[in-house]
């Protein structure tokens, strides 16, 4: 199982994202990851750092650390959009970049709301998502589906896709790879002690990835994969 991170994207400091990038290379993880918001949920009073060039600047600032998008939202721009833009970042990634794709909840429709951008339903989200998920394998890039609704979990197995469920349970995980998808996991880092347990029932219930929220101590990440016996790079 490889380790990640998400970034902090939640500020007005893109030298800062790009400095935390290259720290978490330095340190041996596998992957950096960059949230779809426009501010973070349920504050939009505070910055949030565009997606796509953000995570254009931190490929160019490093050289071997996988980069990701944690989701691409689908509906908030237009699809082809978000297929140029992935695209683009797929040339400059030359083999490092993982495109995660979502349709977004009701936790994230504020967002489209408040600036006047459509919020269309979500059964015609979902299938834009399979439209862009099938682009997007069709051009060779690794490509992931963030969980939610079942027919979500289908439309990842349906177009090979790996599933990226948030904070799930081992038992969910699971469930996933024993009906034949490829799944991946992305949730907060634990502050009692347990990160390492938690990475160990992660990779025994099947993901191919662990995704730590911005854990502002990689110490901390680097401590936990030794502890479960996770080698990084």
């Amino acid at each position: 199982m490889q380790i990640g991170i998400t970034l902090p994207t939640f500020s007005p400091d893109a030298d800062g994202v790009v400095e935390a990038a290259r720290a978490a290379e330095e340190a041996g993880l596998h992957g950096v990851f960059a949230f779809d918001h426009l501010w973070p949920m349920g504050s939009p009073s505070r910055p949030a750092l565009a997606l796509y060039p953000v995570l254009g600047a931190v490929l160019a600032s490093t050289r071997r650390i996988r980069v990701g998008t944690l989701v691409a939202r689908i509906g908030l721009l237009p699809d082809e959009v978000v297929l140029a833009s992935l695209g683009s970042l797929a040339q400059m990634a030359e083999g490092r970049l993982i495109a995660a794709i979502g349709t977004g909840d009701s936790a994230s429709a504020d967002e489209n709301e408040r600036l006047g951008i459509p919020y269309p339903s979500a059964r015609w989200r979902r299938d834009r998502l399979r439209h862009v998920a099938e682009a997007l394998q069709a051009a060779g890039i690794d490509t992931w589906i963030g969980a939610g609704h079942r027919a979500t979990s289908e439309i990842a197995r349906a177009t090979g896709s790996t599933l990226n469920l948030w904070d799930a349970e081992p038992e969910e995980l699971r469930a996933e790879r024993t009906a034949g998808t490829a799944v991946s996991w992305a949730g907060p880092l634990p502050g009692d002690g347990s990160a390492a347990g938690r990475l160990r029932a992660i990779e025994a219930a099947g993901a191919t990835w662990a995704v730590w929220g911005w854990p502002q101590s990689l110490e901390l990440v680097v401590a936990a994969a030794a502890e479960a016996g996770i080698a990084l790079a």
